[in-house]
């Protein structure tokens, strides 16, 4: 499977002719490419080529005197197999300012709606223009609501758009996007998971705190956050579990303790304590959620805090043991 777009770098001299032959030609008996104008100018020494295949993959290519970017939801062409590969911070800024409006332009096309979204389509752009999944995560936002139950892709698209405007996950950008996966199907359990951080993440930020993602801890696995202020640096772990109708435990009750179990014996349990649990149960419909709400159960982990967030922001949730973290200004608390 295809991961998350990046680029390949070629310090080499790049002609019109060696372009023609070691890009075009093999694309072209491959895959049926052209080449056509690049959508918008570049700037600097650089000279840029788009090439377009008929499955509707796309790739573009940088290039001065002296070196050369590729990036493509494609084939890669062998003369550029063993390039190495850098991210879109790590390459010079009108490359990749300008393989982003290529591509952002190219997925609005495509997904016209999406336009109305422009820091999501920014942020998922390495995976919304994915080789193998740009269909699936868009179908994920478009047709299954980003996981939100009984509500439609404008809010809940709206909802992301909203928190992800506030860059605070910006310079995470690549290991966040790439959490929602660039399988060629929609999972929609494992991409609901995926965007339960991206909720921990605006819970925690509402709250006041700073977060950092993807924590190495000494047991060699990683946490999703961890968050901090001037008082405080806690770690963060989230759990989703899955809506009752859609697993084999008898109600969503059940479901809860089931997942948070699962999380506490694995992760947590090797990491030894001292995590603050977040279980996400956003994917819970009305009445699944008014079980747990009203019974609010053990989740056999402390501290832990419970919760389901609604697109229209709304949060409630409870809590298990002596949260360290003050988050009455994201949750209204229940217990």
């Amino acid at each position: 499977m295809a991961r998350p777009l990046r680029f390949r770098y070629s310090p080499q001299s790049w002609s019109d002719g060696r372009v023609q032959h070691e890009i075009l030609q093999p694309l072209q008996s491959n895959i049926g490419a052209q080449s056509v104008t690049p959508w918008f100018k570049i700037g600097g020494d650089w000279q840029t080529h788009r090439f377009e295949m008929q499955n509707g993959d796309v790739a573009l290519f940088a290039r001065t005197d002296s070196d050369a970017y590729w990036m493509g939801n494609t084939e890669t062409p062998s003369s550029l197999w063993k390039t190495d590969k850098f991210g879109w911070r790590e390459v010079p800024h009108r490359v990749s300012r300008w393989a982003q409006r290529e591509l952002t332009a190219t997925l609005h096309e495509e997904d016209p709606w999406l336009a109305d979204y422009p820091h999501l389509s920014w942020f998922f752009l390495p995976v919304f223009m994915s080789k193998d999944g740009r269909g699936s995560t868009r179908a994920f936002f478009r047709e299954h609501a980003a996981g939100f139950p009984d509500a439609g892709r404008r809010e809940t698209t709206r909802f992301f758009e909203d928190f992800l405007e506030t860059g605070v996950l910006d310079k995470y950008r690549h290991v966040m996007s790439g959490k929602l996966g660039t399988s060629n199907h929609v999972d929609r359990v494992r991409m609901s998971a995926a965007m339960a951080e991206f909720i921990a993440a605006k819970l925690l930020t509402d709250a006041g705190y700073d977060v950092v993602p993807e924590i190495e801890v000494t047991t060699g696995h990683s946490l999703d956050f961890r968050a901090e202020n001037d008082e405080t640096n806690v770690l963060v772990e989230v759990t989703r579990p899955q809506p009752p109708q859609n697993r084999a435990a008898s109600g969503p009750v059940a479901a809860v303790r089931d997942t948070a179990e699962t999380k506490t014996n694995g992760q947590l349990a090797e990491h030894g304590g001292g995590a603050v649990l977040f279980v996400d149960c956003s994917s819970f419909r009305d009445d699944a959620w008014s079980a747990v709400r009203g019974e609010q159960p053990d989740v056999r982990h402390r501290p832990a805090v419970v919760y389901r967030v609604r697109p229209n922001g709304h949060a409630e949730g409870y809590r298990k043991g002596a949260v360290p973290l003050k988050l009455d200004d994201a949750l209204e608390f229940l217990d």
